[in-house]
C-alpha cells in the first residue's frame, strides 16, 4: 500500500498493553512495509469521529485494533464508503476475525494488512445501526446491561459480572411475544431470546457461533423454542457443552429482511453487543457486499 494506513486502537478492548505498544505496534507495521498512523481511543464513543476524520483525511485502508465491538464501530462508518477494513484483533472473542479466517496473533494478523487481499462482505442493519457479527433482543441485550453496571458500580470482573448478571436474568425470565414478519408471512412466538446474525451462523456441534460465508447476501434469524426457567437453563447448559441441535432447539429462518413487532413502543437491543434502545418495529435488512475488507491470502471466500 502506498498511501499511510490509519490504525485505531481502542486500548478498553479487554487485552492488556505495556506503556511503550504504540511505538511497538508502529514499528511492527513498518516491518511488514507499511506506513501506519496510530490513533489511540480510550472510549468506544471516540471511535466513530476518529474513523470519519480518517476518511476526511482520504485513508483508503483504516484498521480496528480491538474486539468485535471496535470493530463494529469503524465498520459502521466504512460501509458504502469504498474504504477498506483492516482488523487486528485485541478483544476477548473476536468473532468477526475468526470468521474471516484472520489469525489472532498480532504479527500474523499484520502480515495479513500487509497482503491486501480485499474482499467484499455483508453487513447487517437495524433501524439505520449496522452491525457486522449479530443483533439480539430479549434476555441477552438484559444480560448486558446489567454485566455492564456491575462492572461499573461494583468494579466486578468482566466474568464475574457476567455469571451473577446471567444468574438474575434467569431469575426474572423475561419472555416477549414477538411478531415476525418475511416474506409476506407472519411468525408468532413467545420467546426470551431473538437472535438475528449477518448471514447464517451453525447452532450445533463443535462450530457454535461460527459462520462459513459472511458474503451470501442474507439474515439468519433464530427464536428459542424452549420455554420455562428450567429450559431455558438447560439450553444454556447444553450451549456450554456444544450440545444445541439446530433442528431442536431453534426455529431459524433466512431472509434478506425482517421486521419484528413486539408490545413495546421501545426495545433495548443489542449489535455486535452494544446495547441501545430503539424504536419499535425494528427493520432489520441485510447489506450486501457493502464493507471491503482484508483477509488472509489463502482464504477461498469471505
Amino acid at each position: 500500500m502506498a498511501t499511510p494506513i490509519i490504525v485505531i486502537v481502542n486500548t478498553t478492548a479487554g487485552t492488556a498493553l505495556p506503556a511503550d505498544w504504540a511505538k511497538q505496534l508502529q514499528d511492527e507495521f513498518s516491518q511488514s512495509g507499511l506506513q501506519a498512523q496510530v490513533k489511540v481511543v480510550q472510549s468506544g464513543s471516540d471511535i466513530e469521529p476518529t474513523v470519519r476524520a480518517a476518511v476526511q483525511q482520504g485513508a483508503q485502508v483504516v484498521v480496528a485494533g480491538g474486539g468485535d465491538g471496535t470493530v463494529s464501530a469503524v465498520a459502521a462508518v466504512l460501509v458504502g464508503s469504498g474504504v477498506t477494513l483492516g482488523v487486528l484483533p485485541m478483544g476477548t472473542l473476536n468473532h468477526f476475525a475468526k470468521d474471516l479466517g484472520i489469525p489472532l496473533e498480532q504479527a500474523e494478523a499484520i502480515a495479513v494488512i500487509a497482503g491486501n487481499r480485499q474482499v467484499d462482505v455483508d453487513a447487517g442493519e437495524v433501524n439505520g445501526r449496522i452491525f457486522v457479527n449479530n443483533s439480539s433482543l430479549g434476555i441477552y441485550p438484559d444480560i448486558v446491561r446489567e454485566r455492564e453496571k456491575r462492572q461499573h458500580r461494583l468494579g466486578h470482573g468482566k466474568w464475574r459480572a457476567l455469571l451473577a448478571a446471567s444468574i438474575g436474568a434467569a431469575r426474572r425470565y423475561p419472555v416477549m411475544k414477538v411478531h415476525v414478519e418475511v416474506e409476506g408471512k407472519t411468525l408468532v412466538r413467545s420467546t426470551p431470546f431473538v437472535f438475528i446474525g449477518n448471514n447464517q451462523y451453525t447452532m450445533e456441534g463443535f462450530e457454535i457461533g461460527a459462520r462459513a460465508a459472511l458474503d451470501k447476501g442474507t439474515l439468519s434469524l433464530y427464536l428459542t423454542q424452549r420455554m420455562g426457567r428450567f429450559g431455558l437453563l438447560q439450553l444454556a447448559v447444553m450451549a456450554l457443552f456444544r450440545r444445541l441441535e439446530q433442528a431442536r432447539d431453534f426455529d431459524m429462518l433466512t431472509a434478506r429482511e425482517f421486521v419484528v413487532r413486539t408490545g413495546h413502543k421501545q426495545l433495548r437491543v443489542a449489535t455486535d453487543g452494544e446495547v441501545n434502545l430503539m424504536q419499535t418495529p425494528l427493520q432489520y435488512r441485510v447489506r450486501p457486499g457493502a464493507l471491503r475488507v482484508i483477509v488472509p491470502a489463502q482464504k477461498e471466500s469471505a
